[in-house]
């Protein structure tokens, strides 16, 4: 055997490129404010664990929606293919407020590919709390498990199953 054949191939650490980084600038732009700033605090948490930054990174794939956005995504698995992923109408959700209390995340694999890992955004989840008391995390959700989903409960709020 050769040394390169006994040798463990190095994990790479998913990276966002330029144009997704942008991205990450403009949707956290559309979050209230210390809904952002926990969201930073616990990616920097995450991308500073050398296990956790392996696993995945943590992006967020929506903040502010359009109330037609919404009203797609209300329409998955109803009237068109796909699992349900939300129960509010467009105008109804927190996604649709400006600026938005809701932010939605996945993770980048090293592959390339994304996830959507319930262990994962569990693992995140105690991260975002752990920086805001008030961020309430979708996957804590009685009724309808929305993993993806994170929140800050704005004054007006009091509580219970956003459900997205």
């Amino acid at each position: 055997m050769t040394q390169s054949s006994t040798m463990v191939k190095e994990r790479q650490v998913p990276r966002l490129n330029a144009v997704q980084e942008q991205r990450q600038v403009v949707r956290l732009g559309q979050a209230v404010p210390y809904l952002a700033a926990a969201y930073r605090q616990a990616l920097g948490r995450w991308v500073g664990d050398p296990v956790l930054r392996l696993a995945g990174l943590p992006f967020v794939t929506e903040c502010y929606r359009s109330p037609e956005r919404q009203e797609e995504l209300y329409a998955q698995g109803r009237t068109k293919p796909g699992p349900i992923v939300t129960y509010k109408r467009g105008g109804q959700s927190n996604h649709n407020l400006s600026p938005t209390p809701a932010l939605d995340v996945a993770f980048l694999l090293a592959d390339g590919s994304v996830s959507w890992s319930g262990l994962l955004l569990s693992k995140f989840a105690r991260l975002m709390k752990a920086a805001d008391a008030r961020v309430v995390w979708g996957g804590d959700w009685v009724t309808f498990k929305d993993r993806p989903h994170f929140e800050v409960l704005t004054r007006e709020q009091k509580g219970g199953d956003g459900r997205g």
